[in-house]
């Protein structure tokens, strides 16, 4: 079951935050068809945040169509996202980038700043995946 963990001081609102959250949790597999989501009342107690944004979260996943809610028993995943499994080569890679990024004295913000450049360089329109250059 995923845990959700709520920065208060992230500037990003609560509900996507959770959303966020899920949709990581899906991509890397730790989520899958089938699995229930913590209970609003179970996200509240966890994160002590108000009911109604863990249902405004809930409601938005299910317009995206990756859960489903069912009355009486809770909110289901419906659908995965990605194909990273958390134990792939790749995170191990990253793992070890990350590392090697702290013991250079890199903050948390110098790390995302870097990565996001680098991916912002692989992901661009003009240079995805299969065109020509």
């Amino acid at each position: 079951m995923v845990e959700y963990r709520i920065d208060r001081r992230s500037g990003v609102a609560t509900y996507v935050q959770i959303v966020q959250q899920t949709k990581q949790a899906l991509r890397l597999g730790l989520l899958v068809p089938g699995d229930k989501l913590p209970t609003a009342r179970e996200v509240v107690e966890a994160t002590a945040i108000n009911p109604n944004t863990v249902l405004k979260a809930y409601r938005e996943l299910e317009r995206e169509g990756l859960v489903e809610a069912r009355r009486g028993l809770g909110t289901f995943v419906r659908k995965s996202l990605g194909a990273t499994p958390v134990d792939s080569p790749l995170r191990a890679e990253l793992d070890a980038w990350a590392g090697r990024a702290r013991e250079a004295g890199l903050e948390r913000e110098d790390v995302a700043a870097l990565f996001t450049s680098v991916l912002d360089e692989h992901f661009t329109n003009d240079h995805g995946k299969g065109d020509e250059e």
